[in-house]
This record gives structure tokens, C-alpha cells and sequence, in this order.
């Protein structure tokens, strides 16, 4: 004869409470078990920050490298015609040599005037700039440059 048994019960403490695994419902079925790896090193992660810098080094985060043609910074300073003949004196005694003003790393752009005869040796003359120093009487020598801007 089959003698019929009681399931053994849990007791009541038992029953909800998950002491373990945290939140009840991480424990569940298939649900949300968190992520795998790099997981989570999104907006609150800056507690990862550390471990990454340790494994990644600091090319992890930010850009890196040129982005496109157009954040190239100029590398010649600019001077118009006008601020040259403002300035002749002063120029004349740091970046003067005998009768030859010599500015190698500048860009010669020909806003303004100027009424003086004389020989200018820089990287770059717009053309405006070079017609007006020519017309005056003076002289100007394009040294040639690896940077043009």
C-alpha cells in the first residue's frame, strides 16, 4: 500500500527573504544579472575610472589625433602693412638688420598704407601687401618657408 507524505515546509523566515544575492529579483530567473567586462563605465562609473587608466592607459577616454584639416593651428603670426608703419622705429630695432627689416616668421597681409622705402624679408606676402611696399619704393623678399598659411 502507498502511504501519501507531507512536503517537507520551509519555515516562514526562510521563505522571502534572499540573504545572499542582494535584491530579489536579481535572483529570479533569467532577469537582470548585471553586465559582463566593460559593462557599466558609463555616466556613474567613475569608480572604474581607476582600474581602466590601470589596464587602458590614459588613450581610453577623450579623442585622440587630428580630427580633420581644418583644426590645424596657423604657425605664422600676421601683420598688416599699416601696423608696420606705425610700428617702423620699434620694429626697425628688434627684428632690423642695416637698412632690412627682417620678420621670418610673419604673414605680410596689406591692410593700411605706407609711404616708406623699405626692404622687408618675410615668409609670406598677400599680394595687395607686396603691390603697396613695391610702390613705395622698397623691396620685398620672400624667404621661402616650410609652413604656408
Amino acid at each position: 500500500m502507498v502511504f501519501k507524505t507531507k512536503k517537507k515546509k520551509k519555515s516562514k523566515g526562510q521563505r522571502g527573504t534572499n540573504h545572499y544575492h542582494g535584491a530579489r529579483k536579481k535572483w529570479k530567473g533569467s532577469g537582470h544579472h548585471g553586465g559582463v567586462g566593460m559593462a557599466g563605465t558609463g555616466k556613474r562609473a567613475d569608480h572604474k575610472k581607476s582600474l581602466i587608466i590601470k589596464l587602458y592607459g590614459n588613450k581610453y577616454f577623450g579623442k585622440q589625433g587630428e580630427t580633420s584639416k581644418k583644426t590645424r593651428k596657423r604657425k605664422l603670426k600676421v601683420i598688416n602693412i599699416g601696423d608696420i608703419q606705425k610700428n617702423f622705429d620699434s620694429l626697425m630695432k628688434k627684428y632690423g638688420k642695416k637698412d632690412e627689416l627682417i620678420l621670418e616668421n610673419y604673414k605680410i597681409l596689406g591692410d593700411g598704407e605706407i609711404n616708406q622705402k623699405v626692404k622687408i624679408k618675410a615668409s609670406v606676402f598677400s599680394e595687395s601687401a607686396k603691390s603697396k611696399i613695391e610702390k613705395a619704393g622698397g623691396e620685398a623678399i620672400e624667404k621661402a618657408s616650410k609652413e604656408v598659411l
